[in-house]
């Protein structure tokens, strides 16, 4: 890989390290120096969700990477693996549930749709017909 080709990933690595405090100092410097440089580096901050992610999501990643490291304790690992595998259904068994909430609250959401609809045409056909005495 060239280097041409890998300084945007460089660079990009450098102000990942430093934090959202960094790319906020580069986006300003590129609305000073050149307002398009600014604009497109606000735009791949909100694009990449660098903007609302900050801090939160590298802790996220560093607790996830030594929530599975071993603590020497067979028993204990054990114990926790079979704890994090029955969250882990229960959080599928709860997606699921929600889906299928949403999928009721949709068709009962058309249903209501299709009920009035029907209401209408049939007032409208009441209408049309005249009145016979």
């Amino acid at each position: 890989m060239s280097t041409v080709a890998s300084w945007p990933n460089q660079a990009e690595t450098w102000l990942d390290a430093r934090g959202k405090g960094a790319w906020i100092a580069v986006t300003v410097l590129g609305f000073i120096l050149f307002w398009p440089v600014g604009l497109a580096l606000l735009a791949y901050m909100i694009w990449s969700k660098r903007m609302f992610s900050g801090t939160c999501a590298r802790r996220n990643r560093t607790h996830t990477r030594h929530s599975f490291r071993s603590s020497g304790n067979v028993a204990f690992d054990a114990y926790k693996s079979e704890t994090l595998r029955r969250l882990e259904d229960e959080q599928s068994n709860f997606e699921a549930f929600l889906e299928r909430l949403r999928e009721a609250k949709d068709k009962s959401e058309f249903d209501d749709f299709m009920d009035e609809r029907a209401q209408k045409a049939k007032e409208t056909m009441d209408k049309d017909e005249p009145i016979e005495t």
